[in-house]
């Protein structure tokens, strides 16, 4: 049974005017170089050369020069190994310095795709049938580094999306590195990740049962400095301070908007991109909610499957998962507890969709088989397409399956509220295909999401057009609901 599809007539595309400044540099040598030049200028030259650097690119961000000292004071060492006092030089010349560790990224110049939309916390001041949505986006620019960005707008009776303008600056959050942690539970993720025993009981043995992030830099980093370090030893070490890294806080200044917020990526473990997070408001058994994802954090190697959270999209605090079944991409969270557990949809085997439950959100393990390709369209792989929906019948799950010519479509099914191991029913056919015009793109001949919800008893369906650009449907949900139920 074919279920009818509104495609609505929106559409978000990349914008490469939406620039953030960037830490950049090109090594320690020609950094040194770059400073040797900057000292033999004179304070005329050096405050020439800053203003008129300031003229070109102070309207483009906010508070470019403390972005500047910011980037300045990352080279820090650098400066002081060459003799330097750093604390002599001038405001100016520092600013200077940074400019040159500084650079513009377009984070969404390459494609704006694979969305997700949630409530908003705020629901005041709508009329009846309205809603208020976020709607995040996994941004790319150059180098397909990808990050997170956001849009605000009202969901009206028809379900017609009033999108609020974008702002004009975009900012990156100050990151706050945890400072304490759990030896058992560091050691159990390394074991995850497959680096190399010797070497972790190497650094690791002499740590107490909670260590400083502090000890264990140190303790790497004297072995990293060893001229004499096998290849696999600098790779081993790499890791262990690459899931230190990997435990931070962000926080937004409260003067920027969400649309100008953007999560790039910060840490080594996910220095080549962010990707596909599946963003879920969850309530607790308390009643208390707040907005949660998971992502996949890629640093050109190795995945790590991470989730973030927040309660006001100013602070978020950012975790690895772990866990045997904490692995691969397409991780999504339940968005409450099932008999006094969390319950997790996972692809852990590239396949298959797997479901897990945890008495601790990050933790997860014991993976169970809950859905293998049946239909042709599917035969590659089956996956979620973001956090399964509550309703009356059941769980509603959208599903992405891939077919011939690798063709991503997206499908449905319905799993038991009780016990969403069992399975209700999933559609025979796709409930969203690849029109005509929606093939060409970054990644031709695909349509894909990472979370929907339910408005006005209808599903409101956000999704990516092959990878570049990004559209939302409408699905009316008692026609869906019946075609779920009779497929069984």
């Amino acid at each position: 049974m074919r279920v009818s599809v509104i495609r609505k007539n929106i559409k978000f595309t990349p914008d490469s005017k939406r620039v953030v400044a960037r830490y950049f540099i090109n090594g320690d040598e020609r950094t040194k170089q770059m400073v040797i030049r900057i000292m033999t200028l004179n304070d005329k030259q050096v405050l020439e050369t800053l203003e008129q650097t300031l003229r070109e690119f102070a309207r483009r961000h906010r508070n470019i020069s403390a972005i500047f000292l910011r980037h300045c004071e990352k080279i820090r060492e650098v400066i002081e190994n060459m003799q330097i006092d750093y604390d002599t030089l001038s405001l100016d010349r520092k600013m200077l310095i940074g400019s040159y560790c500084t650079m513009e990224y377009a984070i969404e110049s390459a494609a704006i795709f694979n969305p997700s939309i949630i409530e908003d916390f705020d629901q005041t001041g709508l009329e009846a049938g309205e809603k208020r949505v976020i709607i995040s986006f996994r941004a790319t620019g150059e180098g397909h580094i990808s990050s997170i960005v956001f849009r605000r707008g009202i969901l009206d009776r028809d379900n017609n999306l009033q999108v609020m303008k974008i702002g004009h600056h975009i900012d990156k959050a100050e990151i706050i590195h945890k400072s304490f942690f759990n030896k058992e539970r560091f050691l159990l993720k390394l074991s995850e990740m497959h680096t190399q025993d010797k070497y972790i009981t190497q650094i690791m043995q002499d740590l107490p049962d909670e260590f400083e992030y502090a000890v264990l830099k140190n303790i790497v980093n004297t072995g990293l400095n060893d001229p004499s370090i096998r290849e696999e030893r600098r790779m081993a070490l790499n890791e262990i301070i690459w899931l230190a890294k990997s435990f931070y806080d962000l926080e937004f200044k409260h003067d920027s908007d969400i649309t100008e917020r953007v999560i790039f990526p910060i840490s080594d473990s996910e220095s080549r991109g962010i990707e596909d997070a599946r963003f879920v408001r969850f309530t607790d058994d308390d009643g208390s909610s707040r907005v949660m994802a998971t992502y996949t954090a890629y640093n050109g190697h190795t995945i790590l499957p991470k989730l973030i959270s927040t309660e006001d999209f100013y602070t978020f605090r950012v975790m690895p998962l772990h866990g045997a079944g904490a692995q691969n991409k397409n991780l999504a969270l339940f968005p409450r507890k099932i008999k006094g557990k969390y319950a997790m949809l996972a692809r852990i085997d590239g396949v298959n969709n797997y479901i897990m439950y945890s008495d601790r959100v990050t933790q997860w393990n014991t993976p169970i088989l809950l859905q293998e390709p049946r239909y042709t369209w599917e035969f590659t792989q089956i996956g979620n397409c973001g956090s399964p929906l509550w309703t009356e019948e059941g769980w509603l799950v959208i599903t992405h399956g891939v077919g011939t010519m690798r063709r991503y479509c997206i499908g449905a099914s319905l799993l038991d509220l009780d016990d969403p191991s069992k399975e209700i029913g999933r559609l025979t056919e796709p409930l969203l295909s690849p029109l005509e015009d929606e093939r060409e793109g970054y990644v031709p001949n695909v349509v894909y999401s990472c979370g929907a919800i339910i408005h006005n008893n209808s599903l409101i369906l956000p999704y990516a057009v092959s990878d570049y650009s990004s559209t939302y449907a409408v699905v009316d949900m008692a026609e869906l609901i019946d075609a779920l139920k009779k497929s069984k």
